[in-house]
């Protein structure tokens, strides 16, 4: 269920996965979105919730989780213990039963420390490790890219937090780890140009100057966790 919440950040809007196998009268809400009334009580309404996962802790996805838990009982998990109500955070690995559904939690860190993404039988729910349109924004790269390694080793639908679905996570992933290989190679040109001191800004303001600047201040957080880990 798509959240009216279009931008620059959001693509279309938040993908709001409401998941139950063909027998089940329960459902299971993946990142409820903002705390958006009209699109929280439309989400309620495909109930009964039985279950709300979150992907990680940005507002986009998880400011609505506490209303939608108030209004239908329903636990909330999450990696951070911090988001939880009513139920234990969520492990690396684990298996997650409910709505009739097999879901496992990979721990995915790189756009939050506390990214995951929830793979089913058929599909990968992705959050916004990886989007269904563009790049997404990283905090570590180091841990990203180990992030995308992983992902590439795994053939199927990805259903993400933003965008429209894809068919292929490891194709996605493989290109995903030559995009940022390939921006290492021009931040790494931009510091011979610029100097070993220079600040993000100056990088994105040359690495990006084809790009609308509207999206540099996005750009300067992945370009900083770039420079943090060329200079670790």
């Amino acid at each position: 269920m798509l959240e009216d919440n279009p931008g620059s950040m959001t693509l279309d809007g938040t993908n709001t996965w409401i998941l139950r196998a063909p027998d089940a009268e329960g459902c299971v809400v993946v990142d409820p979105g903002y705390e958006d009334i009209p699109h929280l009580e439309r989400v309620a309404a495909s109930g009964p919730v039985s279950l709300i996962l979150v992907t990680h802790h940005h507002a986009d996805h998880v400011e609505g989780a506490p209303w939608l838990s108030a209004h239908t009982n329903a636990p909330i998990r999450a990696f951070d213990p911090e988001l939880c109500r009513d139920g234990d955070s969520l492990t690396d690995g684990e298996v997650v039963e409910a709505a009739g559904l097999t879901l496992r939690v990979l721990h995915t860190p790189g756009h939050t420390d506390d990214s995951i993404c929830l793979q089913l039988p058929d599909a990968m729910l992705t959050g916004d490790t990886i989007l269904g349109r563009g790049t997404t924004v990283i905090s570590s790269l180091g841990d990203y890219l180990n992030t995308l390694r992983r992902l590439a080793q795994i053939q199927t639908t990805v259903l993400p937090g933003h965008g429209p679905d894809l068919p292929d996570l490891a194709a996605v992933a493989s290109e995903y780890l030559a995009h940022r290989e390939e921006r290492l190679d021009q931040v790494r040109a931009a510091l011979k140009q610029l100097g070993p001191d220079a600040s993000a800004r100056q990088v994105v303001e040359l690495v990006y100057a084809d790009v609308d600047p509207s999206l540099w201040g996005p750009a300067e957080w992945s370009v900083r966790a770039q420079l943090d880990y060329l200079r670790s």
